[in-house]
């Protein structure tokens, strides 16, 4: 099933970061195998608006396991009353795991978003942060910048596919936008949780697309 492109649409890629591939410092599953795909799909300049997320962490960030004597990674905590994951230190600012993957051409990228850089708050999703002290998730901008410009459709792909992609596309939807995700663009810290990921999407009318069905209008 082909789905063509309107000139409302935007490309989100999340964190196409060395950490996130195998051998990095949180690497997930298959990382690596989505970079081919996203550098072909910007190559080809079939979206008008492209927006990359960075994440961006200072050294002892909140989210980091090492931050918190006794705790090992991928232990959760209750923090600012919501649930939080411990990841390993990853992505930390001016590290070469946390820039933006090399191999790709970047050019056709006309935004970028850097986000975790709140040595108190985590941030998974493109368009706001975690929540903070406060109770609130502040927005990063990104909505703002896209409604400006005339987006009305948001097609998400990168790492990872069941965080922090995942908390993109949902916010997307929560903030007016019509909203897919590459399912084949994007990949999992681990595969066992595809199957919610799925339940999820459709369950918040969130479309599950590939990029091979992408046709400019």
């Amino acid at each position: 099933m082909s789905h063509i492109l309107s000139p409302h649409a935007a490309l989100i890629i999340v964190d196409v970061q060395p950490d996130f591939m195998p051998g990095g410092a949180l690497a997930c599953h298959e990382g690596d195998t989505v970079v081919p795909g996203i550098d072909q799909l910007l190559r080809s300049r079939m979206f008008r608006h492209v927006v990359a997320t960075q994440d961006w962490h200072p050294h002892g960030h909140i989210s980091f396991a090492s931050s918190h004597p006794g705790r090992a990674p991928f232990e959760q905590i209750d923090l600012y009353g919501q649930r939080q994951t411990l990841w390993p230190d990853h992505c930390v600012q001016g590290t070469a795991g946390a820039a933006l993957d090399p191999t790709i051409d970047w050019s056709a990228l006309d935004a970028l978003i850097r986000k975790g850089g709140d040595p108190g708050v985590d941030s998974y999703s493109g368009f706001r942060e975690n929540h903070g002290p406060a109770g609130t998730r502040p927005s990063t901008g990104l909505a703002g910048w896209l409604h400006e410009r005339g987006v009305e459709e948001i097609f998400v792909c990168g790492l990872a596919r069941d965080v922090c992609v995942l908390w993109t596309a949902q916010d997307a939807v929560e903030l007016g936008f019509r909203a897919h995700l590459l399912w084949d663009l994007s990949r999992p810290v681990t595969p066992d949780t595809d199957a919610a990921t799925r339940a999820t999407l459709l369950a918040q009318g969130i479309a599950i697309t590939e990029a091979s069905e992408l046709r400019r209008d």
